[in-house]
């Protein structure tokens, strides 16, 4: 669910009020966005370290690491169309593993 701001806030009551407040949802949708898919790279990067932890096969492994590095390519992407160009900060925060990093944006066949 989206919240705007009240139109008291707003300068005027045209058509450019009405764009800025298509703004206002567009800004919200792409951070909701950028959320939920930082959300999926800390599970991913979450069932990744517990399976570290254990006893594992290599085929398990792998795709662990596939799916965490899909979930960081999409996560960076999503970065992206938010105007945010650099990922470093991003590797730092999350814990991205250089394994995971060295997957992004292969294309495997399934």
């Amino acid at each position: 669910m989206t919240v705007r701001p009240p139109k008291s806030f707003s300068t005027s009551y045209s058509a450019s009020g009405a764009l800025s407040a298509l703004e206002y949802e567009l800004l919200s949708e792409r951070a909701d966005a950028l959320g939920r898919h930082g959300l999926k790279v800390e599970k991913a990067i979450a069932a990744l370290q517990v399976l570290d932890r254990n006893e594992t096969t290599p085929e398990q492994r792998e795709t662990l690491l596939d799916d965490a590095a899909d979930a960081v390519w999409a996560f960076f992407i999503q970065r992206e169309i938010c105007g945010l160009r650099d990922s470093r900060d991003a590797v730092r925060r999350y814990g991205i593993p250089s394994q995971v990093m060295a997957r992004l944006g292969i294309v495997r066949r399934k």
